[in-house]
């Protein structure tokens, strides 16, 4: 059966389209669920969605105002945009409208953000990292093993002769720079064989000369954090963005229960 939403038709084929693409993604989250279960709410979110989509563009076709000038023109401009001329300012029609509703939405206060963090602390969980920089010497079409064996030996003899490794990884490495360093890694960033050296060391302590499918390396290790809790101001923004946009959703999902509870939404064949 398709749908007429004031007076626009839905056709089932479209309801299928999209209820084929929620249960895809309901599998995953609904793993307790029987097939019957997932398949039905499925079909009820397939409308429910299309339902609110065609309340959403209509509302914001009733706005007469015009769009910014040349608007329209840059949407189209920018890279790979496969949208036509009225699908485009549909789009930007309907993010002007979403923009006006949610104007108004407040921040969420501190101490919201602090309750929410209390509450989910288990989701921000940080992997242990360390903080490392390296010597590099490749072995490739270029370079053969004896060169690179030869080339990070003289490394490894002007570290133990006390010069520092910042400056000895920008003069004899093959990634010259920043004085070789990484920046802060996990584990499964690097090959096996570089995170069990890297992850070995403890900070500031200088590895062995080791060998990957790269070369040779030398690795030094400023310092390195254990698994755990991430702390909350370093997790406060992504809280403070999260319980925005949800205020925001909040305000959005009111409005299309209004506009659905006006609607004229009929079955036909």
């Amino acid at each position: 059966m398709a749908l007429l939403v004031i007076g626009e038709r839905i056709e089932n084929a479209e309801i299928e389209q999209e209820r084929r693409t929620i249960l895809r993604l309901l599998i995953e989250q609904m793993p307790g669920e029987t097939p019957a279960a997932i398949d039905q709410r499925a079909k009820e979110w397939a409308r429910e969605n299309l339902i609110e989509r065609v309340l959403l563009r209509q509302a914001a076709l009733r706005d007469p105002e015009p769009l910014l000038t040349g608007a329209i023109d840059q949407a189209m401009g920018a890279a790979d945009n496969p949208e036509s001329r009225a699908e485009i300012e549909m789009r930007l029609r309907i993010e002007r409208l979403l923009a006006r509703l949610t104007a108004h939405a407040s921040k969420p206060r501190r101490k919201d953000i602090v309750e929410y963090y209390r509450k989910n602390g288990a989701n921000y969980q940080a992997e242990e990292t360390v903080h490392a920089a390296h010597i590099v010497r490749n072995v490739d079409e270029q370079n053969s093993e004896e060169s690179a064996r030869a080339a990070i030996e003289q490394a490894r003899v002007a570290l133990q002769a006390g010069r520092p490794f910042e400056e000895v990884a920008d003069q004899l490495s093959h990634c010259p720079g920043r004085g070789g360093d990484l920046g802060v890694f996990s584990r499964g960033q690097m090959v096996v064989e570089f995170d069990t050296v890297a992850f070995s060391l403890k900070p500031g302590e200088i590895s062995d000369i080791f060998r990957t499918e790269f070369g040779f390396h030398i690795v030094k290790l400023y310092s390195r954090r254990a698994a755990g809790p991430r702390p909350l101001e370093e997790v406060s923004s992504e809280i403070e963005d999260l319980l925005f946009a949800q205020k925001k959703q909040k305000i959005v999902e009111q409005y299309l229960d209004s506009l659905l509870a006006k609607a004229d939404v009929q079955e036909v064949s």
